[in-house]
């Protein structure tokens, strides 16, 4: 029966044949396994033989990155330019009287911002103004100002003679420049102290306006300020243009005081008793600004750190927040958006926390600004972001002239190696000093009386 298979047979070679492979297949992984355990034991020897410092100077320059991307450094770019700094760009209305026999005859706008080169970065120039800044040491007169509504506005004075030392005759035509400070800040802040300081030294007279509830002062009334709050700014106007009617009134406002300002200037027209403006670092637009400042992680932590501040305001005032706010909401804010869903616009009645921004942003007041008013922001701000920027309303009014410059942070432009001096400082006493020497101040019309 040589020629007949057997199927058991079969079956049993086929196993063994399987079986064979199958060892066959192992061995071949095992083989593999070994080759692949090999190049990577070598590749470790190969590895170790490498300095350790080496790795070292790789983890440095991999931290130097992270760090350099993420607090924005322009150091390099700076380094490669040879330190030429950066130039300020003009917006404008091409028959504008004011860019034409003002802002043409004002050097350092036509100039270069070189920022301290150890504080090349938009978030070193501001934490560095907040928590440093270097300002020059003053002492101001302090004056209470009522309002109509009860409300008790600290007003804090400084002159030539306070800064020189002179004890100088009193000039009923020298101009007064009025400052609202940003939010939370107050006569005491480093910016302010610069601004007021530098103003007084060229012979001015420099008043702050603080908010209610700063400068020292208590909350009188059942009102506290918000970003679009211009009563107060325009209360203490009208009082400073009646007691001193020969002097000539500036307002200078700085980030959510620029804000005021703006709206302010919009809101009067032309029947305003200011005969020039400057607004540095304003957001603008408050609803683009809410969204901006919750996007990014760094933007993020500005976020916090402004809502903290607006808590620790609400604590000296805790009576007022307790009887007119959402206390507990407010003890619980994180972000300034939480703060002004219990705090600001219960107290202000607004119906939301967008309607709040919409109705105080002051970019819908540009196109109504009677005033000649110089704005300055940098392009690096990382508080009141570019985005907001009004830029075709600006250039359609011809009264504004919109200077920005790449870097700066918000309201810092620290310029030179000691890093004593605002760059923006330099820039509001130069265009007011001109704008005071020219035929351009606004001069409110006089109201016409029927007997």
């Amino acid at each position: 029966m040589g020629g007949i298979i057997n199927p058991n047979e079969t079956l049993t070679r086929c196993s063994i044949s399987r079986s064979c492979s199958g060892l066959f297949s192992m061995d071949q992984y095992c083989l593999q396994a070994d080759s692949s355990w090999n190049a990577y034991w070598l590749l470790l020897q190969v590895l170790s033989l490498i300095p350790l410092w080496h790795y070292l100077l790789l983890a440095a320059f991999i931290l130097f990155s992270i760090l350099y991307n993420f607090l924005e450094l322009y150091f390099l770019q700076d380094l490669f330019s040879g330190f030429s700094g950066s130039p300020v760009l003009l917006s404008y209305n091409t028959s504008s009287s004011i860019l034409n026999a003002v802002v043409s005859k004002c050097k350092i706008l036509h100039g270069r911002y070189f920022a301290t080169p150890w504080l090349c970065s938009p978030h070193l120039q501001t934490l560095f103004l907040n928590y440093f800044g270097r300002p020059p040491p003053l002492k101001y007169t302090k004056q209470l100002f009522s309002t109509a509504d009860g409300e008790t506005i600290a007003l804090d004075w400084l002159s030539t003679s306070h800064v020189s030392g002179d004890v100088a005759s009193e000039d009923e035509s020298v101009p007064i420049v009025v400052v609202i400070p940003g939010l939370t800040s107050d006569s005491s802040s480093q910016y302010i102290k610069h601004l007021a300081y530098h103003t007084a030294k060229r012979g001015w007279k420099v008043v702050i306006c603080n908010h209610r509830g700063f400068g020292g002062v208590s909350i009188t009334s059942g009102f506290s300020y918000n970003a679009g709050w211009t009563e107060d700014i325009r209360a203490v106007v009208n009082y400073l243009h009646k007691e001193k009617s020969m002097a000539p009134l500036f307002v200078v406002g700085t980030s959510i005081g620029a804000n005021i300002l703006v709206k302010y200037l919009g809101e009067d027209g032309e029947n305003i008793p200011v005969a020039g403006a400057v607004a540095v670092c304003s957001p603008w637009d408050l609803l683009i600004g809410d969204r901006y400042i919750r996007r990014r992680r760094v933007q993020k932590i500005y976020d916090k750190a402004i809502a903290f501040g607006l808590q620790d305001y609400a604590k000296l005032h805790q009576s007022h927040f307790s009887r007119n706010a959402n206390w507990e909401g407010i003890e619980k804010s994180f972000t300034v958006r939480d703060f002004d869903d219990h705090a600001t616009r219960v107290v202000a009645k607004y119906e939301s926390v967008d309607t709040f921004y919409r109705r105080c942003s002051s970019s819908t007041y540009v196109q109504s600004v009677s005033v000649p008013l110089l704005c300055i922001s940098a392009l690096d701000d990382p508080i009141c972001t570019t985005e907001a920027i009004p830029w075709d309303e600006c250039k359609a009014n011809k009264n504004i002239v919109l200077a920005t410059v790449k870097h700066g942070g918000h309201l810092a432009f620290f310029e030179g190696i000691t890093a004593s001096h605002l760059w923006w400082v330099r820039a509001v006493n130069e265009f007011l000093g001109v704008l005071h020497s020219s035929n351009y101040m606004h001069v409110q019309e006089k109201v016409k009386t029927d007997f």
